[in-house]
């Protein structure tokens, strides 16, 4: 009842309330600002962090795809070059699978003018040309293993490890070039996004401190506005200065006067 009775009686002044309002409005724009300061973190780490390690992950798939092809080129049977090579479609599979993940997030142009789109597409045709290079050499192997003659085996042995050599081993480095681009590339965008959340948190530090400062004064300076000074009352003023005058008695009606 107690508080029921105090918020219907309590009556804000208009000053009160543009205070209030100052204040809230102060809240809300550095909530605002500190709520796209942690997006930004966010992104950093989910997008960047993380994706950094998936294109660290998708240079050492490639060296790995290209170990297993030189090492089915040393293979001694049949049997053992399908066993090494069975591996090759998942290894191929899981490189791309990373690669359009990363090209999934949201990618960005830096300040200066470094495009995380054109470096993974370039990562992609890098890719695809390596690839098509290494089925090539493939194929060669998977024709050997089914020659009918020695010699047209060593041939096709010959010709497919001058093709890993000189045409795929090339490709190959493409695709190392190309990562590093897109790598480096990825750390500048970031460092793009950390001066964007430095710049955003000082701003907002500097607008809370004045901010504070300035409420503090306004509300100092109403206050002061507000308070009544003793020479500015002039009815007791007026009162204190006049001196007391009894009232006179008032005449009774038995209060007659005879002539003697």
């Amino acid at each position: 009842m107690f508080s029921l009775r105090w918020l219907q009686s309590f009556r804000p002044t208009g000053s009160q309330l543009l205070i209030s309002l100052l204040i809230a409005g102060l809240g809300w724009l550095s909530g605002q600002a500190l709520s796209r300061v942690d997006q930004d973190l966010r992104i950093m780490y989910t997008e960047y962090t993380l994706g950094a390690a998936d294109l660290a992950h998708i240079s050492a798939d490639v060296m790995r795809y290209r170990n297993t092809i030189i090492r089915a080129l040393e293979a001694d049977s049949k049997k053992d070059f399908e066993r090494i090579t069975e591996s090759l479609p998942g290894q191929r599979a899981r490189i791309q699978l990373a690669v359009d993940r990363y090209a999934a997030a949201g990618l960005r142009v830096s300040r200066s003018g470094r495009s995380e789109p054109e470096d993974i597409e370039a990562v992609r045709r890098s890719l695809d040309q390596y690839f098509s290079a290494a089925s090539t050499t493939i194929q060669l192997l998977t024709q050997e293993w089914g020659a009918s003659s020695p010699s047209e085996r060593e041939k096709l042995r010959r010709k497919a490890e001058e093709h890993a050599a000189d045409n795929a081993g090339p490709k190959m480095i493409q695709v190392s070039l190309a990562l590093d681009r897109l790598l480096d590339t990825v750390a500048d965008v970031a460092k793009d996004m950390r001066d964007e959340g430095t710049k955003a948190i000082q701003s907002t530090s500097i607008m809370l401190v004045g901010g504070s400062f300035f409420i503090a004064l306004f509300n100092l300076f109403l206050t002061r506005s507000r308070t009544p000074r003793p020479e500015d009352n002039d009815s007791s003023h007026d009162f204190a200065r006049e001196p007391f005058q009894a009232p006179l008695p008032l005449p009774r009606p038995n209060d007659q006067q005879h002539p003697a």
